[in-house]
């Protein structure tokens, strides 16, 4: 690992230049597929969606296990153990997007533009976020504190919505991005296709493709704030966080039209992140702990990978057993009524 000079500690990274630059190529090569295939608009069979999702779940398998004999086995348990976070609130994230979608009325071939523009913007605000928090880093200890005070208001937050039923819900109107836009420049009522403006009465007017587009940059925005703490509590370095978030990000388009069906069904999905995010957390406050007192305990990556995979089999469970108990709630005959009984019940 090449060490970074810093005022305190140094951050150990495997991130070479070399590395950095063979990743950030293939990852532009990654979206420029996408992009052309986005292209020309059209509905995504499921075998289409399916193979990509096998393609894009692959890719970081394979890198995992190029890493631990090139780097080691904790390089290589780290990515894995981030790639499995971020996968989770990357799912998560779908939620909002199909809501987004619908709120928008994106036409259903338009869909997978607008999801790969979210995925661009994602990963440029994620750089951005995780840069940020590397130079935070090398301050000194006090940002595992802060990053696990973090994580764990934001779990109480997801557990309360999730309790109460407000997991996902998108109120277009209360976006302020959205009505400034709206002020700055007129909106052409029909989609045209994917571009963002046209000429009307000889002026630029934006399409809805554009609002949708800024929408889900915002979304994009919330979503940052959660995922790279929650990535940093797995690993400080900081480009195993970047490749935890660029492959978990990269096949969320095609994954989208293979979960649309599904993502409703997993009902328990926002109890099992804020499980994972508060141990996350938690384990961020305990390894800052473990900086000043060394009788803390410092949690290690094994037991958080084991406690995040049976953590979302656990809700992935008992969200197919709800969903079968109120399926059978559903079919069973309703009792009649007797004959004669007076609807008040009594006299």
């Amino acid at each position: 690992m090449a060490p970074i000079s810093t005022l305190s500690a140094p951050l150990e990274t495997i991130g070479s230049p070399q590395l950095w630059g063979m990743t950030v190529a293939v990852l532009l090569v990654l979206l420029g597929v996408d992009f052309a295939i986005t292209r020309r608009p059209h509905h995504v069979p499921m075998r289409e969606a399916v193979a990509w999702s096998v393609f894009y779940l692959a890719l970081p398998v394979a890198f995992g296990l190029l890493l631990w004999p090139l780097y080691g086995s904790t390089p290589a348990i780290e990515f894995f153990t981030g790639y499995v976070v971020e996968k989770s609130l990357s799912v998560d994230n779908l939620f909002v997007f199909m809501l987004l979608l619908a709120a928008f009325a994106v036409p259903p071939p338009l869909a997978q533009r607008v999801l790969l523009y979210g995925i661009v913007g994602a990963l440029v605000l994620r750089a951005v976020f995780i840069a940020a928090g590397a130079a935070m880093l090398r301050t000194g200890t006090w940002v595992f504190l802060l990053f696990g005070g973090v994580l764990l208001l934001t779990a109480g937050k997801v557990l309360r919505d999730a309790r109460r039923g407000q997991a996902h819900e998108v109120h277009i109107e209360s976006m302020r991005s959205v009505a400034l836009l709206r002020r700055l420049m007129p909106v052409t009522g029909a989609y045209h296709g994917t571009r963002l403006t046209v000429d009307q009465d000889g002026r630029r007017a934006l399409t809805p493709m554009a609002l949708v587009v800024v929408a889900v940059f915002v979304t994009d925005v919330v979503f940052a704030v959660d995922s790279v703490p929650a990535v940093y509590g797995v690993t400080e370095d900081p480009y195993l966080v970047f490749a935890t978030n660029a492959f978990a990000l990269l096949g969320l388009r095609a994954l989208y039209f293979v979960l649309r069906n599904a993502l409703g069904s997993l009902r328990h999905l926002n109890h099992g992140l804020a499980v994972i995010l508060g141990f996350i957390g938690l384990k961020l406050v305990l390894h800052w702990a473990h900086g000043l007192w060394h009788w803390v305990p410092d949690v290690p990556t094994e037991l958080s990978l084991a406690v995040i995979i049976a953590t979302l089999g656990t809700v992935t469970l008992t969200s197919v057993l709800a969903n079968r108990r109120d399926a059978r709630r559903l079919a069973a005959p309703t009792p009649p009524t007797p004959v004669g009984t007076p609807r008040g019940g009594g006299a």
